[in-house]
């Protein structure tokens, strides 16, 4: 049945993506993205169902905007999808990391999807079976750590520990809660030599978001399948 969803970073790639396929099922979905201009773009060729919000993650204010905006506009929200977040391709190695570069990876990657969790629960608390996905990346996982892009794997792995929290504290709720693995992807962010295409790359994301059992949660999951963190 369709439902309603916000996706954070839908202006391009991945996330646009997620929207065109949520709303060809029918659902209504607020595309979100840092400018009002690209947002609204970006929803222009996709129905009356998909409303543009400007939301930059990082800025609280921006975020309890963006929540004025949802809910004035429908009384509850059955999927969050934190998909916006950031990559440097020149990070080098552990060895020349910067601080600085980790804190920016952190305050997109991890805290802005943190804030937007913990400001739209109210609205997701208020559906029959609401759902939180975190975008993350195979990156992350501790289980198979290598050194490609210290500061965004590290970002992307306490990411997936905000997931594990939130599915923990949530356990007796009606709300989902788990990280995605998109795979290597054709976008601005992972290039051109990447092997999947952004149909590919958003599948399992709107699975977990329409099909998948609402009892799967606090899981890392990669070609609809859980993985190891």
């Amino acid at each position: 049945m369709p439902g309603i969803a916000l996706v954070t970073g839908a202006n391009k790639g991945i996330g646009l993506e997620v929207v065109r396929q949520l709303a060809t099922h029918g659902w209504r979905v607020f595309l979100t993205g840092r400018s009002l201009a690209s947002v609204r773009k970006a929803a222009s060729p996709l129905g009356p169902s998909v409303t543009p919000v400007p939301l930059d993650i990082s800025s609280k204010i921006s975020v309890e905007a963006a929540f004025h905006v949802a809910s004035q506009a429908v009384n509850h929200l059955d999927v969050l999808i934190n998909n916006a977040g950031i990559l440097d391709h020149d990070e080098g190695s552990i060895f020349e990391l910067q601080a600085e570069r980790l804190r920016r990876m952190f305050e997109t990657n991890t805290i802005g999807a943190l804030l937007v969790s913990q400001t739209f629960l109210p609205l997701l608390r208020k559906s029959q079976s609401g759902r939180i996905i975190n975008v993350s990346s195979g990156a992350a996982q501790l289980s198979d750590m290598g050194t490609w892009a210290p500061a965004y794997s590290i970002s992307k792995t306490a990411l997936n520990g905000v997931t594990a929290q939130f599915a923990a504290a949530l356990a007796d709720s009606k709300i989902a809660v788990n990280s995605v693995c998109p795979g290597w992807v054709k976008t601005d962010m992972g290039a051109r030599e990447a092997p999947l295409s952004v149909e590919q790359g958003a599948d399992t994301i709107v699975w977990l978001a329409t099909e998948a059992p609402q009892s799967m949660t606090g899981l890392f999951i990669r070609d609809r399948k859980p993985i190891p963190w």
